[in-house]
């Protein structure tokens, strides 16, 4: 099981890494390709001046022993001057290297983020509510920092340390003997399998810590979105109890994390020590017997260092690399789940002339075992106001989620002047209708910005108007900050009326010919319920408007009632008419109006 898991894990990362090497050489930016020639350049000079610099090490410790003139004739003094101008300019290459690439990266990452940002808005309602919102910010955030991390250490760490260890194994071979490069293959070999075996096991403890934090970031986040309702039920000690537990796992696997990361480096130092102790060794008797120079032997000592240091990062550059490959493949996941509301090839935008809105024989569930419209066919012409009452589950709020195209219908159609919205382009359709939901969700901003939102562009006389067409101008006129009054996070420091009013002032701002009304006034006091009214008729003026009610007076003068139960439309007509039928409506009505009464 756990091999099937690995293949699919590898499959997974080479997938991945297929992704983003384009990223290195896209064929419409030239720039692009430039910057990762030069960057390339600067890294090869650097690592060539980097295995240069201990052989300038050397002639100058020979020329201070006066065991050997250099080559150069520049002394002792001048060979250290050009040994701290050769560490300078491998330094230099290095710095210069990762300043041309940041662009590169940078562009990579924004360009993915983006991409990825894009896709989740155009997945549909389905997949939004069975996922955590905490849970798609943290794969977001991580995939996004991998695709950098990954395209810099596989080009700057893995592909460079092969090449100096290539280097300085040859130079091993032919200025000292066979012995000193065997020594040097079998540390290497011994250390890099000691590196990736411990390496892989970390992974997975480190995929473990990953959920954990992940679990706790999703309770947090969702602790802090129902503030109110913890607030409510005196659940501060529970919800933090909740955290901790969370947390108490993470904490566990952090632990398990930073032991083995001990263990790793330990193991690395002493592998690393004991190959160097050997090759030292092997100089020092090299010295005794007269066939080395003191200088070649500072020089094996330099070399030997000189690969410690980037093989002392290789297990966490190849962790890292794992983990990016892992973080970014859980990021290609997400871009790889379709979108199940999908624009036609083609399609062509809706063109409403009359906001005429039709249900034809319409079937639709949720859960294809548990249907929720029954054929349900409906007809609201041009500028009429329609209401759909009945009780909880009848599909009263799936038919303006269907006309949203939220959801697509299982069988039948519902149309805007004849046009089936499965036809033509969501973003057209969405401008089309303007929605006043339940609750109103405002952005953690300004009103101007949430009322603005309404239409991109919008001037600041049209938004005052949308403001008192809404009734709201008078009130946000008296705040301190007036238009700048920020609403806070969810809108909640404006009332349950004033959001509405924020949420209508929005919507008339949009200017849509179609308006569905989906239960707007049905979390709101009666006094704030009737003041909404004045302004939710003042919003359907000359628009077709589809209120979903559960209050009835509040739908009275409604051009038609359409009640609904079980899926399918029990009655329709005028709110006498359906009166003196004295069939379902006049039920609820009757009940509500004992309700109200007593109250």
């Amino acid at each position: 099981m756990s091999t099937d898991i690995e293949k699919e894990e590898r499959a997974s990362g080479w997938r991945t890494i297929k992704r983003v090497l384009p990223a290195l050489w896209p064929e419409d930016e030239a720039w692009v390709k430039r910057r990762v020639v030069i960057a390339m350049i600067a890294l090869l000079l650097s690592k060539f001046v980097a295995v240069y610099t201990p052989i300038i090490y050397r002639d100058a410790v020979n020329a201070l022993s006066g065991e050997g003139v250099s080559d150069l004739m520049l002394g002792a003094i001048g060979l250290t001057v050009a040994y701290g101008m050769a560490r300078i300019f491998s330094n230099g290459f290095q710095q210069l290297r990762d300043a041309v690439f940041a662009a590169v990266a940078q562009r990579a990452l924004r360009k993915l983020a983006l991409e990825t940002f894009t896709h989740i808005h155009r997945l549909s309602m389905r997949y939004h509510i069975t996922r955590k919102t905490g849970g798609l910010s943290r794969i977001i955030e991580r995939g996004v920092k991998g695709v950098e991390f990954l395209l810099r250490f596989l080009l700057f760490s893995v592909g460079p340390l092969i090449l100096e260890l290539a280097l300085v194994a040859g130079i091993f071979f032919f200025l000292f003997d066979v012995w000193y490069l065997a020594a040097v293959v079998f540390t290497i070999v011994l250390y890099v399998w000691f590196t990736f075996t411990v390496t892989e096991w970390r992974v997975k403890l480190r995929r473990e810590m990953n959920d954990r934090d992940t679990d706790a970031n999703q309770k947090a986040i969702d602790s802090l979105l129902n503030f109110e309702t913890v607030k409510y039920f005196g659940a501060e000690r529970r919800e933090a109890m909740r955290y901790d537990e969370a947390m108490e796992g993470y904490e566990s696997a952090a632990i398990k994390t930073a032991s083995s990361l001990a263990f790793l480096n330990f193991g690395q130092a002493f592998l690393i020590t004991c190959g160097l102790i050997t090759v030292m060794v092997m100089a020092a008797k090299g010295v005794q017997t007269g066939a080395l120079t003191v200088g070649d032997f500072v020089m094996v000592n330099a070399y030997m260092i000189q690969i410690t240091m980037p093989l002392n990062f290789l297990g966490t550059v190849y962790r890292e690399i794992r983990q990016s490959l892992v973080d970014m493949g859980e990021m290609f996941d997400l871009l790889g789940q379709p979108a199940e509301i999908e624009d036609k090839t083609g399609a062509p935008d809706i063109k409403v002339s009359d906001g005429r809105v039709t249900l034809n024989n319409v079937f639709f569930g949720y859960d294809p075992s548990r249907p929720i419209l029954k054929g349900v066919s409906l007809q609201v012409d041009a500028g009429q106001t329609i209401a759909i009452v009945g009780p909880s589950g009848s599909g009263k709020s799936t038919i303006g989620r269907l006309l949203f195209r939220f959801y697509d219908v299982s069988s039948g159609s519902v149309m805007i002047d004849g046009q089936d919205v499965r036809d033509v382009t969501q973003e057209s359709l969405h401008q089309m209708i303007g929605v006043v939901p339940q609750d109103t969700v405002l952005f953690n901003d300004t009103i101007r910005y949430n009322i603005a939102y309404g239409r991109d562009g919008a001037s600041e006389a049209e938004i005052i108007a949308a403001a008192k067409a809404a009734q709201i101008h008078d009130f946000i006129s008296a705040l301190p900050d007036g238009y700048e009054t920020t609403v806070g996070e969810r809108g909640l420091k404006l009332s349950g009326g004033e959001k509405q009013r924020v949420g209508i002032a929005r919507t008339l701002l949009k200017d849509p010919p179609v308006l569905l009304l989906d239960e707007a006034t049905s979390a709101l006091d009666t006094e704030t319920e009737r003041e909404i009214q004045d302004a939710l008729r003042v919003a359907g003026e000359g628009r077709t408007v589809l209120t979903i009610a559960h209050r009835l007076s509040t739908i009275a003068d409604a051009d038609k009632i359409v009640v609904l139960e079980d899926g399918l439309i029990a009655e329709q007509g005028t709110h006498e008419a359906l009166l003196k039928l004295k069939g379902r409506y006049a039920s609820l009505w009757a009940r509500q109006v004992t309700e109200e009464d007593a109250a």
